[in-house]
């Protein structure tokens, strides 16, 4: 099922050649579906900013997994044997667990719930989902667009869980243009570096990001929704 295109945002984002030798571009605008996609495809993201507003992050060194780089040790192959990977089945219970207030430094609002759902309505936002015994027990999800997927946040209810479904992207997203996909997971925070994510200079993710998004997307992201 093709993703359908919202209406255009009627915010502008800055030129990348204007940007500050800062991690936050910009402050303000709103979540709906067309401007979320305009930033995306401009390098950013959003993020809750004090006072209200939104604040559009483009990390000076972003965080990204190489595909073939993600480490898959024995103890997480066997982990891995325990769940059913699923694509699409539970997107609004994986935001919510992801958005789960309990959790520390929370950032995910009914805000942004909504801006990401009424994405994943239109096609353009997917979860990964880990299912143990007929129960989400893990997962994650993102923005894809061509050849970018854009991780978002995961959340685990059982050991290995989240990282059993950060394989089955990986697996997903290792097809034939394998090689020139993006798989952007914001920073590269201790724990996602030893899972395999590195740092690109801002720079060089924006030009990686231009060749991605005229890839076509993962023919299994392309699958009837049911969440």
């Amino acid at each position: 099922m093709p993703a359908v295109e919202p209406p255009p945002t009627p915010w502008g984002f800055p030129p990348a050649e204007v940007w500050p030798d800062d991690d936050l571009v910009a402050v303000g605008a709103d979540l709906e579906p067309g401007t979320l996609l305009a930033a995306y495809r401009a390098g950013l993201f959003p993020m809750p900013h004090p006072g209200g507003t939104v604040g559009w992050w483009s990390p000076v060194e972003r965080g990204v997994l190489p595909l073939a780089g993600l480490r898959r040790p024995r103890s997480l192959r066997r982990s891995a044997r325990r769940f059913e990977i699923r694509v699409d089945t539970a997107c609004a219970e994986v935001i919510d667990a992801c958005g789960d207030p309990r959790r520390p430094d929370g950032w995910i609002d009914d805000d942004v719930k909504a801006g990401y759902l009424a994405l994943h309505e239109l096609g353009w936002v997917h979860s990964v989902e880990a299912w143990h015994e007929g129960r989400l027990a893990g997962g994650l999800y993102g923005v894809a667009i061509g050849g970018l997927f854009a991780g978002e946040s995961m959340f685990h209810r059982e050991t290995d869980a989240s990282k059993v479904a950060l394989l089955g992207l990986v697996d997903l997203l290792s097809d034939e243009h394998a090689e020139g996909r993006l798989l952007d997971v914001q920073w590269a925070t201790d724990h996602l570096v030893s899972l395999g994510v590195v740092e690109l200079p801002r720079p060089t993710y924006l030009a990686r990001l231009a060749a991605a998004l005229e890839l076509p997307l993962p023919a299994l992201l392309e699958r009837p929704r049911a969440g």
